[in-house]
C-alpha cells in the first residue's frame, strides 16, 4: 500500500501493473509501465486523446504486453456468437441502456473522463471488431439534439468494417432502468443472434444452436484467468496492440464526425 505509484512501477518484484484510475491518468501511467518493462493491464479507455494515443505507440515495443479491459469479448456469451458467425460478412447492431449520469459528474467532463462515448462506447467498438472479426475503417456518429456537444450521453454510431461487416452502436442514457442495460443483435446468412443483458443468447434460422443461459456473465472471470495464465506461461497480449490502436482511433473519430457532420476514415 502506497500513495507513490511510481514504488509500483520500479518494484523489480512487480510484473504487472493495473492501472483503474480516472481516465485522463490512463495513458501516462500505461506509458511509464512500458518503458519500465512492465506487463500492463489498463481500465478502458486506453486513451482520450490523440496526443496520448501516440505516446502509448510510441512507448509500446513488444517487450511486454498490454491488454484493455474490454472484458466483454471474453463473456461465454459473444465468444459463442464469435464461434456461430466465424467467416461471414456481418450486421451487428448494440444497444447500451447506459442509464443517466448527473452533469456534474467526472466522467462527462471532457479533460478528466474524456465523455462516454469515448470512455464507455468503447467497450461496443471493441465488441463488434471481435465479432466481425476486422478493423474500422470509417465512423459516423450522430446524437440527440438539435446542438448536441462532444460530451453527449445519447448518439448512434455507424461503424464501417474493412471485411465489409456493419456495425451500430445506440448508446443512449434517457431509457427506463427497467429495460435490458445491454442488448447485441447479430445477422448474417439468414440467421440472427440475440444477446440479451449477457444472461441469455437466443439464435434463430441455426439447426443446432437455439439458446444459451448463463448467470450475468461480462467476461471479467475469463479476462483476468487468461491475463493470469499468459503473464505465467508466456505467450502474446490478450488483444492484439493494433486492435486497442483501431479502437481508441474509431472512438476519437465518432466525436470528430459529430463536430463535422461527416463520415471519418481511421
Amino acid at each position: 500500500s502506497t500513495t507513490d505509484y511510481k514504488e509500483v512501477i520500479n518494484d523489480s518484484d512487480v510484473d504487472l501493473v493495473i492501472i483503474t484510475t480516472r481516465h485522463n491518468l490512463h495513458a501516462k501511467l500505461v506509458v511509464e509501465s512500458l518503458k519500465n518493462k512492465k506487463h500492463v493491464f489498463v481500465e478502458k479507455p486506453l486513451a482520450i486523446n490523440e496526443e496520448e494515443l501516440n505516446n502509448i505507440i510510441e512507448a509500446y515495443d513488444g517487450s511486454t504486453t498490454l491488454t484493455v479491459g474490454f472484458n466483454r469479448r471474453f463473456s461465454p456469451h459473444i465468444q459463442k456468437i464469435k464461434q456461430l458467425a466465424q467467416g461471414s460478412t456481418v450486421n451487428v447492431i448494440a444497444t447500451m441502456n447506459a442509464g443517466f449520469i448527473p452533469d456534474n459528474s467526472w466522467v462527462h467532463d471532457i479533460k478528466s473522463g474524456g465523455g462516454r462515448i469515448i470512455g464507455e462506447a468503447c467497450h461496443y467498438i471493441d465488441l463488434i471488431s471481435f465479432i466481425t472479426g476486422s478493423e474500422v475503417t470509417e465512423v459516423c456518429m450522430n446524437a440527440m439534439g438539435n446542438h448536441p456537444k462532444e460530451n453527449t450521453d445519447n448518439a448512434s454510431i455507424l461503424l464501417k468494417y474493412e471485411n465489409g461487416s456493419t456495425g451500430v452502436i445506440n448508446y443512449f442514457s434517457n431509457g427506463s432502468k427497467m429495460y435490458s442495460k445491454e442488448r447485441i443483435e447479430v445477422y448474417f446468412q439468414e440467421k440472427t443472434l440475440i444477446l440479451e443483458n449477457f444472461k441469455t443468447t437466443t439464435g434463430y434460422g441455426f439447426k443446432n444452436f437455439s439458446n444459451l443461459k448463463t448467470k450475468l456473465d461480462k467476461g471479467h472471470t475469463a479476462q483476468f484467468k487468461l491475463l493470469k495464465e499468459r503473464l505465467e506461461n508466456g505467450g502474446s497480449a490478450l488483444i492484439p496492440f493494433n486492435e486497442l490502436v483501431n479502437t481508441t482511433k474509431a472512438s476519437f473519430a465518432a466525436i470528430e464526425s459529430l463536430k463535422k457532420n461527416e463520415w471519418i476514415k481511421i
